[in-house]
């Protein structure tokens, strides 16, 4: 298959199995609190992974040690238990939306840390997604207690993203897809998250009910597809593609969050859909030049 090709089918897949997530760790949050999805989701695919990782352990990038945790922490771990704990106090559409302002993130960072040029127009176009995330933080209508908190959580979580896409594109793009990501979910992360999932209490308080059986089923979905599988396919659509093309996922994934979130009876308020157009619109004008040079 030609690269080309292969980029855009990437790319659909990535924007539906993404913009599902958000759908899943709302139903997960359901049967579990928030640091029992997160350390789940990522325990799982360790363990799905690890026969990936140990039979190419030879491969492990141990010059690169440092970046590794770096990126596996940042892509792979504290963004999994931010967004459950956001979850719990706004809707999984809005959240979708919010994931969306990747690409600003990455403009920060890359130009700050990596020193990736960074023009004029990308700069406006951060502040036109800006002025849509205010709209989403104060637009709720409903006359209840502005929620601050869960949006700062999730933009840190997106920032955290950003850090890890950063760090795999300038210091890890040597190793293919499947075994990076064997590797920071294997090995890198299996330890810590089996270790949450401890401090939650949940081995002390586990039993075979339909209600636990059925969040396992929610987060098991989540693990394999929505971190595991998409995570490989993100680290390859970042090899045959450009920077600029693979984060263009973010744009659509708020399509398919909110889409679900309607279906699921979640509604959204004239200001929040203002925001989210804005941010949409402030995105695709400051990707109209690529904020990451190969």
């Amino acid at each position: 298959m030609n690269a080309n090709k292969e980029k855009w089918i990437l790319l659909i897949i990535l924007t539906i199995i993404w913009g599902s997530s958000f759908i899943l760790i709302k139903k997960s949050l359901e049967h579990f609190n928030p640091f029992q999805v997160g350390a789940l989701r990522v325990l799982i695919a360790g363990i799905i992974l690890m026969p990936i990782a140990i039979s190419k352990y030879k491969l492990f990038p141990k010059k690169h040690l440092k970046w590794l945790i770096l990126a596996a922490f940042t892509g792979n771990f504290i963004p999994m238990f931010l967004f459950p704990i956001a979850e719990t106090e706004i809707s999984s559409s809005i959240a979708g939306i919010i994931n969306s302002m990747m690409p600003i993130f990455v403009i920060i960072v890359g130009a700050l840390v990596w020193k990736f040029e960074t023009t004029k127009q990308q700069i406006i176009g951060v502040c036109i997604s800006f002025t849509g995330v205010c709209f989403l933080a104060f637009g709720g209508g409903d006359g209840t207690e502005l929620k601050l908190i869960p949006i700062v959580l999730l933009l840190v979580a997106t920032l955290c993203y950003a850090i890890s896409t950063t760090t795999i594109k300038s210091k890890l793009m040597e190793l293919s897809s499947t075994i990076l990501s064997s590797f920071v979910f294997s090995f890198v992360l299996f330890f810590p998250s089996l270790i949450a999932l401890c401090l939650t209490g949940f081995f002390s308080e586990f039993e075979f009910s339909k209600d636990v059986m059925t969040g396992l089923m929610f987060v098991g979905l989540l693990a394999v597809f929505g971190t595991g599988l998409a995570m490989t396919l993100n680290y390859r659509l970042l090899k045959v593609s450009t920077p600029l093309f693979a984060s263009t996922v973010t744009l659509l994934m708020p399509i398919v969050a909110i889409i679900w979130g309607i279906l699921d009876g979640e509604k959204l308020t004239v200001m929040q859909f203002v925001g989210a157009i804005i941010i949409i619109a402030g995105l695709i004008f400051l990707r109209t030049k690529s904020a990451i040079k190969k």
